[in-house]
């Protein structure tokens, strides 16, 4: 497969060639020619306007389904989405059933995804079927092809248990990746405990339940001298709280989700289950909190935590419906649109560079002689999200109809190209 991509922009902050409009050409998956004007040969050519290259993004936190929850998402239509949304590489999270809380299981998952458009890393189990109570086999996971460690949507509520963990994965340099959520903190909570939840009647989730959990991790995370990675955080004082541990040289990292960034509780009073989430949508200040963290560096990556979910799932009263929203296809855009002023190289950053580190996965950079991981996108573009336009298996996404900034054209992982 030869592809050329014409006269884009490059945002790589590793390569000579950052900045620079330039011509690309690809061949069997590799990039062979990067310069002015080159006009080789190609089964495949991008030409449009405005567009920008960068290294394949990388979404660090969302729910394939697969194994034993194919109803709502498979390997094959979440890396659709995936690709449509601009990423190269998604991490899955362990909450499937089997749990991938053993070798087999992780094994299932990167034997399967071996073949698809997107890398597919999965997230290996920190305890025994994510219930919080053993540890799992993580050693073995690891090097079956696990990347990190999370009990997914359930957050480890035992402090010891999660020391027991942090050390554990010292041994090997891994991370840990933490949804932070006190449970036993008003346990049947459905939104953001506050004005909001009180004029609508449903039973709040207080602030504290996430901030006790992050303040807490990153206490463990410095005592253990283990890495911890804070995803989901949704409050002003979580955010202050990563910020501290940074400033103290403790090893946190934290993502944010694109919805905490566009929606807040105000927009919570029509019932929409599809806003339903956890950690639930925090109030206007919280929301100007977080943005002003992505814009400052106190957040590292955006997080997409997309949690597909069939219609009986969410078209049901808000109390029973199940929490969670797509999110890969619009994750960009949602960034590039609700965080005012905020540059391409800090969206690439948050999507392609850190995620990169953080995760130590293959570097991707957009050099001569490298595998080909890119994401094409066009920051400029104006267009509208419709349903036809749902790659996912599942359609519980609040921004069906929503207009948006920056719109994603497609991505190349090695001899693979996707156009969106």
């Amino acid at each position: 497969m030869k592809i050329l991509i014409k006269q884009a922009r490059i945002i790589d902050p590793s390569s000579p060639h950052n900045g620079q409009i330039s011509d690309i050409f690809i061949e069997n998956g590799l990039i062979s020619q990067i310069g002015d004007s080159i006009n080789p040969e190609a089964d495949q050519v991008v030409n449009l306007d405005g567009l920008c290259v960068s290294p394949g993004w990388v979404d660090v936190f969302a729910s394939f389904a697969d194994p034993g929850y194919e109803y709502k998402e498979t390997l094959e239509t979440g890396a659709n989405a995936a690709a449509a949304g601009g990423y190269t590489d998604v991490l899955i999270i362990p909450n499937t059933n089997p749990v991938l809380h053993n070798k087999a299981a992780v094994e299932y998952v990167v034997h399967k995804g071996q073949h698809l458009p997107v890398t597919i890393h999965p997230i290996g189990a920190i305890t025994r079927n994510t219930e919080g109570k053993e540890l799992a086999e993580m050693y073995d996971m690891k090097w079956s092809g696990a990347v990190a460690f999370s009990d997914g949507v359930n957050c480890v509520q035992s402090a010891g248990l999660l020391v027991k963990a942090l050390q554990y994965v010292k041994a090997f340099d891994g991370i840990i990746i933490q949804v932070p959520d006190d449970k036993s903190v008003n346990p049947p909570g459905l939104i953001n405990e506050g004005v909001v939840s009180t004029q609508l009647g449903l039973p709040g989730k207080p602030a504290m339940a996430e901030e006790l959990v992050v303040e807490r991790d990153i206490n463990l995370a410095e005592y253990t001298s283990s890495k911890i990675h804070l995803t989901g955080i949704s409050t002003k004082k979580s955010a202050d709280y990563v910020q501290k541990g940074k400033e103290n040289n403790i090893a946190v990292t934290c993502s944010v989700t694109p919805y905490h960034l566009f929606f807040s509780d105000e927009d919570m009073t029509s019932y929409n289950t599809h806003l339903k989430v956890n950690p639930p949508l925090r109030t206007a200040e919280d929301r100007a909190a977080l943005r002003e963290a992505v814009l400052n560096g106190t957040v590292d990556c955006l997080a997409s935590h997309h949690l597909p979910h069939e219609i009986d799932s969410k078209v049901i009263e808000f109390e029973y419906a199940k929490f969670g929203m797509t999110g890969l296809q619009t994750a960009y855009a949602v960034l590039n649109t609700a965080v005012a002023g905020i540059s391409t190289e800090r969206c690439v950053e948050l999507l392609a560079i850190h995620p990169r580190k953080i995760f130590s996965l293959e570097p991707a950079s957009i050099v001569a002689g490298q595998k080909a991981k890119i994401t094409l996108f066009q920051p400029a573009v104006t267009w509208t999200f419709t349903s036809d336009m749902i790659r996912s298996k599942s359609a519980n996404t609040p921004f069906i109809g929503q207009t948006f900034s920056g719109k994603v054209t497609g991505i190349i992982n090695g001899d693979k190209i996707t156009l969106s």
